[in-house]
């Protein structure tokens, strides 16, 4: 018997016991609709973080002072001397691979156009902090080099800002007031969204930093040209220890730091913290996957319980086609092809359940998710295996079958 002239048998065995053939399906309908639900909206979530944690920038430093010690006593994160514009000079010509460095300086401050005002983080920031960050301008330009230095009067507004100050009316080239000092507004900076931790990242208000110093935060006497932290891009990721490891070497000798003595700065790697996220992003969708995993595993079990009983209920149909000539393996293919459609089948219902339940989950209830080409096929196939494995122990036993036992059996 060919495999067509099996497939054909194979159905309309299946079609004689249609509710309970749909009844074996239901556990593998269940756990491909489970699987594609639970991976899709994981990897979406995975995505959806891993978007938010890149868009602080790529292959990123972020240096800040550390603590201050006095008399055995740690003063806290912070409360070490500044960092300085010249620690960006020097870091800039002499660490190998860094494509560009920013240092900035923040304060809240409140804000205010006409009636409208808000309080927001205003950030002091010199003419790299766009490249660094990766951050574009939907309108308007950045800082020139002659507004650094003479500490112009403008500012970049983030998103957030704009659309509380400004609603929806144009802002570029309008005045604004922050702590009671006349800006102009030069430029918008593009939605960004969420932090890694959470925060707004366009509830902010980018100013020259030498503004910032001279008319809004002030200048601390012992680091005139302080600094609050400084980000430093490298050219690639592959460069990214070797570069640290320059910056913590050359800090600790303009901050002289003593041997042994721990560092009063820190330093940051985000590229570390992007990939510690991803894994342990992707650990729980591995987690979700095998949770699913396992309702088709007790769905294969429900049809390797039903075609045992139809290989118990079709004793005798087996033994008049091994009398009239079918050969074992014509039988064990019959009872395969049977047990693999079911769980196909049974694939194809759950997955169109799967994917419209993630469907509706992303348009309803705003989830992230990522239904890929690539997991539709891998559970297809999954469903293909399940039958292939829970059929072929009720298929070979039918093919094993004693012809003239199977003729007598009642």
């Amino acid at each position: 018997m060919n495999l067509l002239a099996s497939c054909k048998v194979a159905i309309a065995a299946l079609k004689v016991n249609a509710l309970r053939s749909f009844l074996a399906m239901l556990g593998v309908i269940i756990g491909v609709a489970s699987v594609i639900v639970m991976v899709s909206v994981a990897s979406g979530a995975s995505q959806a973080i891993e978007a938010r944690i890149r868009a602080l920038g790529t292959n990123l430093l972020i240096i800040s002072p550390g603590s201050f010690t006095s008399g055995g006593r740690r003063a806290g994160e912070g409360t070490a001397m500044a960092l300085s514009e010249g620690d960006i000079e020097i870091i800039r010509a002499t660490v190998p691979g860094v494509a560009a460095v920013a240092g900035t300086i923040q304060g809240s401050a409140p804000m205010v156009v006409g009636s409208s005002n808000w309080t927001t983080q205003v950030n002091g920031v010199d003419g790299d902090f766009l490249e660094v960050r990766d951050w574009a301008l939907t309108e308007g330009r950045n800082f020139t080099e002659a507004e650094l230095r003479a500490g112009a009067k403008v500012v970049i507004l983030g998103a957030t800002v704009a659309r509380e100050l400004f609603g929806q009316a144009p802002a570029i080239g309008e005045q604004l007031r922050i702590m009671n000092v006349p800006f102009t507004v030069i430029g918008l900076l593009s939605v960004k969204g969420q932090s890694g931790w959470g925060g707004d990242q366009d509830d902010t208000a980018l100013v020259p930093i030498t503004t910032a110093r001279r008319r809004l935060f002030g200048a601390e006497q012992t680091v005139p040209d302080n600094l609050r932290q400084i980000m430093v891009e490298v050219a690639s990721a592959e460069e990214m220890g070797e570069a640290q490891a320059e910056i913590e070497t050359l800090l600790r000798e303009r901050r002289r730091v003593r041997t042994g003595a721990p560092d009063d700065f820190r330093v940051r790697d985000m590229a570390d913290f992007i990939r510690t996220r991803s894994e342990t992003q992707s650990i729980l969708s591995l987690l979700l996957g095998a949770t699913a995993a396992i309702s088709l595993v007790v769905g294969g079990i429900g049809i390797m319980n039903i075609m045992l009983v139809s290989v118990t209920e079709r004793t005798s149909e087996i033994g008049l086609r091994m009398a009239v000539g079918a050969r074992r393996r014509d039988i064990l293919s019959q009872f395969l092809i049977e047990a693999v459609t079911l769980c196909v089948v049974g694939g194809l219902i759950g997955l169109t359940i799967g994917g419209g339940a993630a469907l509706a989950m992303s348009i309803w209830g705003n989830w992230p998710i990522a239904l890929s080409p690539s997991l539709v096929l891998i559970a297809l196939l999954s469903a293909g295996l399940v039958g292939v494995f829970f059929g072929y122990y009720p298929a070979r036993r039918a093919a094993l079958m004693n012809p003239i036992d199977a003729l007598r059996y009642e």
